[in-house]
């Protein structure tokens, strides 16, 4: 049965409205602010039946006190002497309805059914918002796409087992943030999580990063140095641009990956290790052994979990989700209010190729931000870059040549594109796309759906 809480100081009015309302809902009564509070923190209170006039308190000072514990309460307000200040008071404070006295019973059980029909509603609009919110992200990678959802799915049925990955994408496509949501989301989560660039550091600095040395190892080894796969034992190590790593460390690599031991510089005393090993390359490695420059056998030592990240032009449905976020973040971090993008500026965003993928769009969004003086973010918030792009460099060409599919990409991956480009050419207008493709309406809409709303 619903719990009512009545908030009066007259004990006459809570008597009277616990008899007329006991045999609909499980009432209890308070006489004052403590004896509400207690009653609040105590029962599952499902509404309040609150008065204006508490005699030394206001019912307007008690309200966000009663919200605080409950943020999700429903209270509606009493009072004999309403006034049109105290009611817009009453509604700002986070009040339901306002109700003056005297009550009529009839009006006050209909508003109270509405209140807790408006709460279960509420309640609903939050967790469908928070499943959907569930589907287009995970664990900081924004996307609803097929190939986000991928990545997620894949992410669950790797992340707690100790093989080695190789993460391959552009620059730009987030893959040291699919490595770190394999690490956090895993059960190594609780240790270390070690990232090195491969390509920023000089090979005798990288060798001694990675193994470590022994005192007197060479001129200025003044003391010992414990590696970073030592450091990380019981975690996960992300070596980044892995196909920088030059061939001679490449053959120490392997060792460390085949004996699970390390050896620091000038040392002849080996150590037991236990990491994962995430590598991650914008490189195509199987080129890079054919050509000499990467070892065969370490490559296959790597990808025995192989995860593509997509370029974002792969992926245009997740653009919109992208920009929405970037301003938020941006805003946030400048302490903004948060912008919107004029109806120009999502047309030019959404027709863009970005070759520098997520990390473009949102160097994009956070220099329009911070330029932008307005609510609205305007073509002359973007970078002249951008704004000098041809209108034909589009993720669907309106020509009749075709669409650019990657080539990489799978028979459903080019099956969405030509479905999207053909819509798109077709102005969204459904039964001339269904014609064009040589399907039905219906196998358009089902298609639609799958790769729109998954």
């Amino acid at each position: 049965m619903t719990r009512l809480l009545i908030v009066d100081d007259e004990p006459a009015i809570c008597a009277s409205l616990s008899f007329a309302l006991e045999d609909d809902f499980d009432v209890f009564t308070a006489k004052d602010e403590q004896t509400a509070l207690a009653a609040l923190e105590q029962e599952e209170i499902d509404c309040v039946l609150l008065d204006l006039n508490l005699g030394s308190t206001s019912g307007l000072e008690l309200l966000p006190k009663l919200k605080k514990l409950r943020p999700d309460l429903t209270v509606i307000m009493m009072t004999a002497f309403g006034t049109i200040e105290s009611s817009v008071a009453a509604m700002k404070a986070g009040a339901y309805h306002y109700l003056t006295k005297p009550l009529h019973l009839d009006e006050v059980k209909l508003l109270i059914n509405k209140a807790l029909e408006f709460q279960k509603l509420h309640k609903r609009v939050k967790v469908l918002s928070a499943a959907v919110k569930q589907q287009q992200s995970y664990a900081g990678m924004i996307g609803k796409s097929q190939q986000m959802q991928r990545i997620y799915q894949l992410i669950e049925k790797v992340k707690d087992i100790p093989s080695n990955i190789l993460i391959t994408g552009e620059s730009g496509t987030g893959k040291e943030l699919v490595a770190r949501a394999i690490h956090y989301q895993g059960v190594r989560s609780q240790a270390a999580f070690s990232v090195i660039n491969c390509a920023a550091i000089p090979e005798t600095l990288l060798e001694s990063e990675l193994f470590g040395y022994a005192k007197g190892a060479f001129t200025g080894a003044v003391q010992q140095k414990t590696g970073l796969f030592e450091r990380s034992h019981g975690g996960t190590v992300f070596l980044d641009e892995i196909g920088e790593m030059p061939l001679a460390l490449q053959a120490k690599l392997l060792r460390v990956i085949q004996e699970r031991t390390v050896t620091p510089l000038g040392s002849y005393s080996t150590k037991e290790i236990d990491i994962r090993l995430i590598a991650a390359t914008n490189r195509n490695l199987e080129e890079e052994v054919a050509k000499g420059t990467f070892r065969e056998d370490l490559y296959y030592r790597l990808n025995v979990i192989p995860i593509r990240t997509p370029a974002l032009r792969e992926r245009p449905e997740d653009v919109p989700l992208l920009v929405d976020y970037f301003l938020d973040l941006y805003a946030a971090n400048m302490g903004r209010e948060k912008k919107e993008c004029s109806p120009d500026v999502k047309k030019k965003l959404f027709a863009y190729s970005f070759p520098g993928n997520v990390r473009e769009l949102a160097n994009i969004i956070e220099y329009a931000v911070a330029l932008s003086a307005g609510e609205i973010i305007t073509m002359e918030d973007l970078p002249a870059s951008l704004v000098s792009q041809p209108t034909g460099k589009r993720l669907f060409p309106k020509s009749q040549e075709g669409v650019f599919v990657p080539a990489n990409a799978t028979l459903e991956e080019a099956e969405r594109l030509v479905i999207l480009h053909t819509l798109e050419k077709n102005g969204g207008h459904r039964k001339k796309t269904a014609d064009q493709l040589g399907i039905s309406e219906r196998g358009l809409r089902q298609k639609l759906k799958q790769y729109l709303e998954s």
